[in-house]
């Protein structure tokens, strides 16, 4: 859970609208500190190959078409692939790492 602003926001809650978007092939979310807010929401994308002009700005829209303002993303990251133990299991713990 992302506490931010004192808001929960479930991680689930934000993938699962992200995977709506036809460009989004895999999603995890996760929260980073903010001096602000406590935490902030960050998303990392791998995007299907044929939409490679997407961009962070389309994503954060889509999301705030269908969430409520503070539990869209404030930063989207695209990469290749996501880091997956030997089971398939996205480590989420490492790209929070990397990106904090």
């Amino acid at each position: 859970m992302i506490i931010s602003g004192g808001s929960n926001i479930y991680p689930r809650e934000v993938e699962d609208v992200l995977i709506r978007h036809p460009a989004v092939k895999e999603a995890i979310v996760f929260g980073v500190p903010d001096a602000e807010w406590g935490e902030s929401v960050v998303a990392a994308v791998v995007m299907r190959g044929d939409h490679p002009d997407l961009d962070a700005e389309t994503l954060i829209a889509f999301c705030r078409g269908h969430l409520a303002s503070f539990k869209k993303p404030k930063r989207i990251e695209f990469l290749a692939e996501l880091p997956k133990n030997a089971y398939g299991k996205v480590l989420r713990r490492k790209l929070r790492d990397r990106f904090d």
